[in-house]
């Protein structure tokens, strides 16, 4: 990893920033670049020795290279690849096959963007739930060009009484005064589970299985919690091109991070690893530095924190110096993760039972072998591991995701080699009755045994695993319980309402201090759009502030 070298010291260094952003995660490297291009001079503080935070790539074993955390690209928005030139910095989208999903013996249902051919792989199981998949489509991606333009949006504080909140919350509502009668379902799935809303389409639990599962991903819910739905449509959000909405990233999901740091660098951002903040300074209401735990201080006008806003404000702040309402908003913001990642390097690829067939059938298109797989054969299933951990418990069966990105990328292991990642739940941040330290093992090997199920002899050809539970994940980069979206996408913890009532614009109660991870709107996920809007209210308060 290479970082620019600055003086450090028991003071204040002696270069001078407009700009410090604590932590270099792929919302903190945007952010920084935006400010950086507007002309400020920019420093980006990282604790970990690599930039990218949960974007990542790191070798797991000799020659084996893997997506440490986020594993699949499908977010980052076309519009931040084009503003950082992320193309000629080195990112390059390798496609994926079309997801494949076992539902027992040798049955299977293949979930495609080709229209047709997801109508017909339903049909085996419900002609009816074929028939309608066109127009629920339709429905549903309607609804998601609605919240597409809201991602962009700074929210409005619906409790303000001055001009200023007036003018913002009309400026919005005329912005989007098209949206009619759509926004009846986004306020249904706000509220409604996965399970409700889909069984409003479809009959077969096969069928809803393979669109509720992704209101399981990264979240402590099951299909049938209220306001599961929206979660299903913050994973389709994505607009990036080709790959057809999903992808793998050559080189791992580090490139990206990687790419971002090279455009900043091009355009005098400067970047410094094993820098751990341990306080932020205030003198009266404004942040006016950062000190490490190292003993460095770091001064500017502006601090922007890529933390959790829970790190941000109980660690690096301070409870006795938040507004009584936010430290018990924060307090009570829920962070509690049950998300869980294994990265494998293994001998070859798991040799599912459905493989002849899926082979035979030609579902694979150009594919030799399954890139993206989902394991969770019906609503029952997804619900189950979900009860495990609501009752304080790992799954006796959890759901997976394994990928394989080395069908396409031949850069992550030795040659004829392969390296899978393993994304699934429920895992609880800690165990009612047991602890990690004793069950973590024993959790690998039900996670294996799940895998078996439906690869048998998977295990023989593994040759090195990480499990990576959420403390693990919590303790490597920071997010808060191991919670990949730095915190449960629920109707009470979204828009105006992240991470706390009155802040959610990026904006903290302190003056040159704000947010622009994935704590604020619109949530979790390698986007870049929380740190494009801070940097944009940022830019905005420096205009101000100069005028």
């Amino acid at each position: 990893m290479t970082t620019t070298s600055i003086p450090q010291g028991s003071s204040t260094t002696a270069k001078r920033y407009d700009a410090i952003i604590i932590g270099a995660g792929h919302n903190g490297l945007v952010c920084a670049n935006y400010l950086a291009r507007s002309g400020l001079k920019v420093l980006v503080l990282e604790r970990r020795r690599v930039l990218g935070g949960a974007a990542v790539t790191e070798e797991i074993a000799p020659g084996f290279r893997a997506s440490i955390f986020s594993y699949l690209m499908s977010l980052l928005h076309p519009r931040i690849i084009r503003d950082f030139e992320l193309k000629k910095h080195g990112l390059e989208v390798l496609p994926c096959s079309d997801m494949v999903s076992p539902v027992g013996g040798d049955d299977y249902i293949l979930f495609s963007d080709d229209m047709a051919k997801t109508q017909a792989s339903f049909a085996k199981f419900s002609k009816k739930d074929a028939a309608i998949y066109p127009e629920f489509d339709r429905y549903l991606q309607e609804a998601a060009q609605v919240v597409r333009k809201l991602l962009w949006e700074t929210p409005v504080d619906p409790a303000r009484r001055d001009w200023r909140g007036f003018r913002d919350g009309a400026s919005m509502l005329w912005r989007h005064r098209k949206i009619g009668r759509k926004m009846y379902r986004i306020a249904d799935m706000l509220s409604m589970s996965a399970y409700d809303f889909l069984r409003e389409w479809f009959e077969d639990d096969r069928v809803m299985a393979v669109l509720a599962y992704y209101a399981s991903i990264g979240t402590f819910a099951g299909p049938k919690t209220p306001g599961s739905a929206y979660v299903i449509m913050h994973h389709i959000m994505g607009e990036h091109e080709g790959a057809g909405g999903w992808g793998f990233i050559k080189g791992g999901m580090g490139a990206i991070t990687q790419a971002l740091a090279s455009y900043g660098r091009t355009i005098g951002v400067d970047h410094v690893t094993e820098a751990e903040i341990a306080a932020v300074r205030l003198t009266g209401d404004r942040a006016t530095a950062v000190t490490t735990t190292k003993g460095d201080t770091y001064s500017a006008r502006v601090i922007v924190s890529n933390a959790s806003a829970k790190t941000l404000y109980l660690d690096m702040i301070g409870e006795a110096h938040l507004p009584a309402e936010v430290l018990r908003e924060i307090r009570g913001y829920r962070s509690f993760s049950t998300a869980f990642k294994m990265n494998i390097a293994c001998e070859r690829p798991p040799q599912y039972r459905i493989l002849d067939k899926v082979r035979a059938e030609g579902a694979l298109g150009n594919f030799n072998h399954p890139t993206y797989m989902h394991i969770a054969p019906d609503i029952d299933y997804l619900e189950r591991a979900y009860d495990d951990a609501k009752y304080g418990w790992y799954s006796s069966r959890p759901f997976l995701t394994p990928v394989v990105p080395t069908i396409v990328d031949d850069t992550l292991a030795p040659p004829g080699k392969h390296v899978v990642n393993l994304f699934g739940g429920h895992a609880p941040y800690t165990l009612k009755g047991g602890d990690w330290a004793t069950e973590k093992d024993k959790f690998r090997k039900t996670v294996f045994d799940t895998i078996e199920d439906y690869a048998p002899g998977f295990s023989n050809d593994v040759i090195e695993a990480q499990l990576l539970v959420a403390p693990d994940i919590e303790r490597i980069v920071a997010l808060p319980q191991g919670h990949i979206f730095h915190g449960e996408l629920s109707t009470d913890q979204l828009f105006f309402q992240r991470p706390v009532s009155g802040y959610a614009d990026y904006r903290t109660p302190f003056r040159g201090l704000y947010i622009c991870g994935s704590s604020m709107h619109p949530g979790g996920g390698v986007s870049g759009i929380p740190g494009h809007n801070a940097a944009r209210e940022i830019l905005r308060d420096v205009k101000a502030r100069r005028a």
